[in-house]
């Protein structure tokens, strides 16, 4: 899930180049051609000399800035991390950009750069071998038009790139308009949905825009992740595709929720989350080691006068997972350790599981992992990081039971059975998707989901520099 960013006029202050990339002058005078008069004498004086165009330079002055990342608050994410090398490139013509907005390079589409490290320094290289100087990053990549997207790893972006140097490779930070952010955030995050369930799609794009805001404060404050971007594009904050991922039907619900947030007592609230509560939400302080917040409490799922629910229509509702004996002490050997102290020789075979208490929502609250070196216990939302599928899958949520077999003093086999999927707190995205079909609203699919909060705009200078 999921910060944002207003655009600066200082930039460099900031360690981030884009306000000097946005402001860099396209090169080059206008110049106007003379218009001769048809009845000119013959001629008696040298004639006027035509200006013509001159050849299009790389542009040494920083001129006013231009809206090429997008309008409103800027967010910067970061996309990947490439080894040594990272492809230039973007869907017309772009321009790499030193720390103080001076112009590296000047390319179109089709020309192919090449962004190398040696450390701190970067540079980029053409195909022909001209070479940049070795320059400290970050550097920057901008377009010269906001209707062309900048390239990472073949895919398009909007707004600006910046590349960072770091101790693993080239760090690549897309920098955009917080609402072309969640374009591309809120189908991945919801999914492909039909105009019916439009409410849910809405909900989504307050919830995701909430979260952004919650975690660029965050980085602002010197509490985020790094200093060089504010989330990351993964479900370790939200999942964000780019503008492969924009579809109309949630374009249209961020551009008719602009600018909306979720706000608790006139603060705005982070608002997690997730797939499916499987019947029932969780509490923060169920989940997480915090003391929790008052918005984000238990809520039923549950169908009013019915035995149904409104999430039950999601594909992992219900589930089982099996894992035999020798699944289950290579997955307590490799994953206990980061949850709870074990011996140097390791956790040893396990021998039972046992679930040890529920939390209110019905969750486990601690899991038992009994092996013969002892019996160790981790909190219900940390199992699902140690009982993980032999491809490395977490287990689906903490909403689970689990039963044991055993043959000759050894378990072969664990059968976990649970409802749910994901954390369970906040909005249940397969609820939301069941109301809006029900044919409730957007705001009364955020009150329902996030007690005591009302739906609206950002407050105002909360976002400038």
């Amino acid at each position: 899930m999921t910060r944002p960013r207003e655009r600066r006029s200082a930039v460099a202050r900031q360690g981030w180049v884009l306000g000097a990339a946005l402001a860099v002058a396209l090169g080059g005078a206008c110049y106007s051609r003379p218009l001769e008069p048809s009845d000119s004498p013959p001629v008696s004086r040298p004639p006027r000399p035509r200006a013509e165009p001159t050849p299009d330079p790389l542009p040494t002055e920083i001129g006013p800035p231009r809206p090429v990342a997008g309008e409103g608050p800027l967010v910067r994410i970061a996309l990947r991390v490439a080894d040594g090398t990272e492809a230039l490139g973007a869907t017309g013509t772009w321009r790499l950009l030193d720390a103080r907005g001076g112009v590296l390079v000047r390319a179109a589409a089709h020309e192919a750069w090449m962004l190398e490290r040696d450390g701190a320094r970067l540079r980029a290289v053409g195909r022909d071998g001209t070479a940049t100087p070795w320059l400290g990053g970050p550097l920057s990549l901008a377009v010269d038009d906001p209707r062309t997207f900048v390239r990472v790893a073949g895919k398009p972006y909007r707004g600006a790139l910046d590349l960072v140097p770091t101790d693993s490779g080239i760090l690549a930070v897309n920098v955009l308009a917080m609402e072309d952010y969640l374009r591309g955030v809120v189908p991945l995050e919801i999914g492909a949905r039909a105009e019916r369930e439009r409410a849910a799609v809405e909900a989504q794009a307050v919830a995701a825009r909430s979260y952004t805001v919650t975690r660029v404060l965050l980085a602002r404050a010197g509490n985020g992740r790094s200093g060089h971007f504010d989330l990351v594009a993964s479900v370790a904050d939200q999942v964000y595709g780019g503008r492969d991922a924009e579809l109309p039907v949630a374009d249209e619900a961020v551009r008719t929720t602009a600018n909306l947030v979720l706000l608790h007592e006139g603060r705005v609230v982070t608002a997690p989350f997730s797939s499916t509560c499987g019947g029932e939400t969780a509490a923060a302080e169920e989940v997480w080691r915090s003391d929790g917040e008052p918005h984000l409490q238990r809520v039923s799922d549950r169908i009013p006068g019915s035995d149904r629910y409104y999430c039950d229509i999601a594909p992992r509702f219900a589930w089982t997972r099996v894992l035999s004996g020798t699944e289950l002490d290579a997955a307590v050997q490799r994953y206990l350790a980061a949850y709870q102290s074990v011996p140097s020789g390791g956790p040893g075979r396990v021998r039972d599981l046992a679930v040890d208490g529920r939390t209110p929502s019905g969750r486990v609250a601690n899991l038992e992992i009994r092996t013969d070196k002892g019996t160790f216990r981790v909190r219900g939302n940390d199992a699902r990081s140690v009982l993980r599928a032999p491809g490395g899958e977490l287990l689906n949520s903490a909403y689970f039971s689990v039963t044991t077999e055993s043959s000759a003093g050894r378990l072969t086999r664990a059968v976990i059975r649970g409802n749910g999927y994901g954390h369970g707190v906040g909005m249940c995205q397969w609820g939301a998707i069941g109301r809006a079909r029900a044919g409730q609203d957007v705001r009364t699919i955020l009150r329902t989901y996030y007690r005591g909060t009302t739906v609206g705009p950002i407050p105002a200078g909360l976002l400038t520099p």
